[in-house]
């Protein structure tokens, strides 16, 4: 049995440069979803490279989502993910609804707890204070893309509580039944592994690798109003974020 063949550096930076233009032309829209992409033939014809250099580029936009391929047809443009800006602060709903998506949130509780040591910390506040603690499953056009846990202090907890939290962005509750006018947050964002609990109810398998985000909103005042963990499925969803420089 022979070797297996080595990629030389030089295939290596052609067959990502080759991606990355292609991605670019998915990303911005010039090939829209379900569009057919050059044959392999095609783009070794256009780069000129050869045939593996090619196939190397399109599987890893594959395993990014971004295409598909279908036998004896060739490869496609996949259907963009759902997405949402990081650089606004803006609740799930408030995000996606003028891009023709529907949410909902499956409330899985509303309870008034202690605060534990990091809850506390966030919320300023002092430790085992009672604050409304919310769990909700946020579903994109009927399927599951994060779970979320919400710590919200008592007596905002007591007015959101009432409010259509299946429906409704907490932020939105915020704002508009509690009068508390939203300024900035603080964002940490890693990646970390679903446990079985979280995985069922996102629809992954135990060990599935999610995005978990903390963030801490605060009013204009500068008060903490609102601490969030959340578990994101990274397939479906995307966050994005423009950075400028200087």
């Amino acid at each position: 049995m022979s070797a297996p063949t080595l990629a030389s550096p030089a295939q290596v930076t052609l067959h990502s440069r080759i991606r990355e233009e292609l991605r670019a032309r998915i990303v911005s829209g010039a090939w829209q979803p379900h569009d057919r992409m050059p044959s392999e033939s095609e783009l070794m014809a256009q780069y000129g490279v050869s045939r593996i250099t090619v196939r190397q580029a399109l599987a890893d936009l594959e395993n990014a989502q971004l295409i598909f391929k279908v036998p004896g047809k060739g490869s496609f443009v996949a259907q963009a993910k759902p997405y949402q800006e990081l650089g606004r602060l803006q609740g799930f709903a408030e995000a996606m609804a003028p891009r023709g998506h529907d949410t909902l949130n499956r409330v899985l509780h509303v309870r008034p707890v202690p605060a534990q040591a990091a809850v506390a910390r966030a919320l300023q506040l002092a430790p085992h204070t009672q604050v409304l603690e919310i769990r909700r499953v946020r579903l994109l056009d009927g399927q599951p893309v994060s779970v979320d846990l919400t710590w919200l202090p008592a007596a905002l907890g007591e007015r959101v509580q009432q409010a259509d939290l299946a429906s409704r962005d907490i932020f939105h509750i915020l704002e508009t039944d509690c009068g508390r006018p939203l300024g900035h947050a603080d964002l940490a964002i890693d990646a970390t592994l679903a446990d079985a609990p979280v995985a069922a109810l996102l629809g992954l398998d135990a060990g599935a690798p999610v995005l978990r985000i903390e963030r801490l909103t605060h009013d204009r005042h500068g008060v903490p109003v609102d601490y969030e963990h959340l578990l994101c499925r990274s397939d479906t969803f995307q966050y994005r974020l423009r950075l400028q420089r200087g």
